[in-house]
């Protein structure tokens, strides 16, 4: 058989089998027609696609809908005048720094207008309603003296800060304009983790950058009023203040805090739920500043540790570490060391509900506390008060006024005087004057009154020492200890 060679480069099967000897030529052709009917077989049997499986997600016409309204806004603060030391005229180096010191150095000729005005910062916003009102956060304007907004037509104006809100990092912006496009807002209790969003800003002084990704958690705490979103959505300086946004072009959440170690994205960013910023907003605009309602605690959250020793099923809950003397809870009868459960009829799941729970309350409101107190529930009635500035905490003194032998716990204690008790506002307790060993472990100090072991009340060392003497060295110990001007559960093990 005369071998076949083929002078140019293949194309079609049919090409090749005109280079063949007639023999091979039947041969190729019926193996090509075998496998053209088996390849066609199994294209006919092939599986469709699985009804859930989709492709990536088109964000064109969302941006093209959503970014007319998203601006860039860009502060500016005065300078303030440099102090130095002055040089005196007869120094023979006063001539050397009059003519050569930079513009308004201090005694050296006027002041230069970058002096008089410099830039701040950058930062984002989205207008929210057609007249010119924009929202953003409150650490993109807090401290400007100018607030610049330019708009994606490349249009400036100077924004008038209609209020900023320090605790929700919310902050509502006014300029004179009309029939501005906007962007409506969405609801975050149905956003899903999983979830495609998209973020509009301007990282870096970037204008108009737009990034998705998705909702990677929610009710993640990082403030003391904020459940916040959590994405892995790139967010970076600049982007603060901006929207993220749903897939229907609607505004979930004001892009606020990134997690960070170097001070860019590191995968997890956090926006401010969006009901909870308009619910600000609303206030900032009618009256220029947030109330919030308080009754008068400070609070921590319930250890497992603390939940078993106390007779409770779970960790929710918010344990009360102090309560303000005359304050609304002191009025309606909460101690510390109570937890709280609920708050007008809505659990407290996390210890940190509660101060949303409290300050979403108008003041006035009679509200009810359902407690839990030395293995009972109980409820109280509590009128909220307006929240005020923070007060000095009252200092306890710390030093003991008498001395015993360290217990299998390693705790000395002593009985307090009535000094004492008055200025820590206690009936009884034991004072710690000594610790070593499990107790110093455990964070226990000395000055440290012990108002209870295992729930069980402390009035003296004598009633502290026979407690002691009872308890299972092979079970953990809880202790209700006052601390300065709060108290804390502090778990011992032995």
């Amino acid at each position: 058989m005369k071998p076949c060679i083929a002078l140019r480069p293949v194309g079609e099967g049919s090409d090749l089998i005109q280079y063949m000897p007639k023999t091979m030529r039947a041969h190729a052709s019926s193996l090509i027609l075998l496998f053209a009917v088996l390849f066609g077989a199994s294209l006919a049997h092939a599986q469709p696609a699985p009804a859930g499986a989709r492709g990536l997600p088109d964000f064109t016409q969302l941006v093209e809908k959503a970014g007319p309204a998203v601006v860039n806004i860009r502060t500016v603060e005065k300078a303030k005048p440099r102090s130095g030391p002055q040089i005196d005229e007869n120094d023979p180096f006063f001539e050397f720094f009059r003519r050569f010191a930079p513009p308004g150095h201090p005694g050296f000729g006027p002041p230069s207008d970058s002096q008089q005005e410099r830039p701040r910062g950058v930062g984002s916003g989205f207008i929210v309603s057609p007249d010119g009102f924009i929202l953003s956060n409150h650490h993109v304007v807090d401290g400007a003296d100018e607030v610049l907004v330019t708009l994606t037509d490349k249009r400036e104006f100077k924004a008038k800060i209609i209020g900023s809100d320090r605790r929700t990092d919310v902050a509502l912006l006014k300029i004179e304009a009309s029939n501005l496009p906007s962007l409506k807002s969405g609801n975050p209790d149905q956003l899903k983790v999983g979830e495609w969003v998209l973020a509009i800003g301007s990282p870096f002084g970037l204008e108009n950058t737009v990034t998705a990704g998705i909702v990677s958690a929610k009710g993640r705490d990082t403030g003391d009023y904020l459940p916040f979103i959590q994405t892995d959505v790139a967010v970076n300086p600049g982007n603060s203040g901006g929207p993220l946004l749903n897939m229907n072009g609607e505004v979930i959440g004001i892009n606020s805090q990134i997690y960070s170690r170097t001070g860019g994205f590191m995968g997890i960013s956090f926006a401010i739920p969006i009901d909870e910023a308009q619910r600000v907003a609303d206030q900032l605009k009618s009256t220029g500043r947030v109330i919030r309602g308080r009754i008068g605690v400070a609070i921590d959250e319930v250890s497992r540790d603390v939940a078993e020793a106390l007779g409770l099923k779970s960790t929710s809950g918010a344990l009360v570490r102090n309560v303000e003397p005359n304050g609304p809870a002191a009025k309606a009868g909460v101690e510390a060391g109570d937890i709280v459960t609920a708050f007008n009829g809505r659990k407290v799941e996390k210890f940190s509900d509660l101060p949303r729970l409290v300050g979403n309350t108008r003041p006035g409101t009679q509200a009810t506390l359902e407690i839990w107190r030395r293995g009972k529930a109980q409820q109280l009635n509590v009128q909220v008060a307006e929240l005020e500035a923070e007060r000095a905490a009252a200092k306890v003194p710390e030093k003991p006024t008498e001395k015993a032998s360290v217990n299998w716990l390693g705790i000395a204690v002593g009985d307090l005087s009535k000094e004492q008790k008055d200025q820590a506002k206690v009936s009884g307790g034991a004072v710690v004057t000594g610790v070593k060993g499990a107790a110093e472990r455990a964070g226990i100090r000395q000055g440290d009154i012990i108002l209870s072991v295992n729930n069980s009340q402390i009035a003296s060392v004598q009633q502290f020492t026979g407690l002691v003497e009872r308890l299972d060295r092979k079970r953990t110990v809880v202790l209700l200890v006052r601390r300065g001007d709060g108290v804390l559960f502090i778990p011992l093990r032995p």
